[in-house]
């Protein structure tokens, strides 16, 4: 009987210990949009993107969601940019035939959803020197989206340079 408790006990206390790691991830999200695009776009298309920083900023679980794309959805990403200022690709969510880093999902049309996690080994070179963000820097991501200054868009042929954005924001840790 005293095993049984103690084992019980132990058990309880292992629970209770992932249920806080848990409960200390940082919640992310972003509403996209035509109208947060720069310059706006007028479309019908909309999504949604959330995600949780881990408790120890080792990755970033997420969700994206899009719906009624108007034309052939060619990529999605996390750029480095604040509101209403395009920034560098840092992170692909999907693409079709641009280059992407291997193991990067097909985009589908009209609608997607796309589910994965994010690691330091996610993140590209920002492409310009002047952004200072290299490959594998998923601290200075996290630090960006904190900041306000990260973004997700998603790009289509009608709308090249992105048809539907959101600019991601960070909840409190739970």
């Amino acid at each position: 009987m005293k095993i049984l408790l103690q084992t019980a006990l132990l058990v309880f206390a292992c629970l209770l210990t992932l249920a806080v790691d848990v409960a200390r991830a940082e919640r992310i999200q972003a509403t996209l949009t035509g109208y947060e695009e720069n310059p706006p776009v007028s479309t019908v298309a909309s999504g949604q993107f959330q995600g949780q920083i881990s408790r120890n900023e080792d990755f970033i679980d997420y969700e994206l969601i899009y719906n009624d794309v108007q034309a052939t959805v060619t990529q999605a990403h996390i750029h480095f940019g604040q509101l209403s200022v395009n920034g560098s690709i840092v992170i692909w969510l999907c693409k079709t035939t641009q280059a992407a880093p291997a193991g990067t999902p097909d985009c589908t049309t009209p609608s997607g959803v796309f589910t994965g996690t994010i690691t330091a080994a996610s993140v590209v070179d920002a492409g310009t020197s002047s952004q200072q963000l290299t490959a594998g820097e998923l601290s200075e991501v996290i630090a960006a989206i904190r900041a306000g200054a990260a973004y997700v868009n998603v790009h289509s042929t009608l709308s090249t340079g992105g048809e539907i954005r959101g600019q991601i924001r960070a909840g409190r840790r739970r």
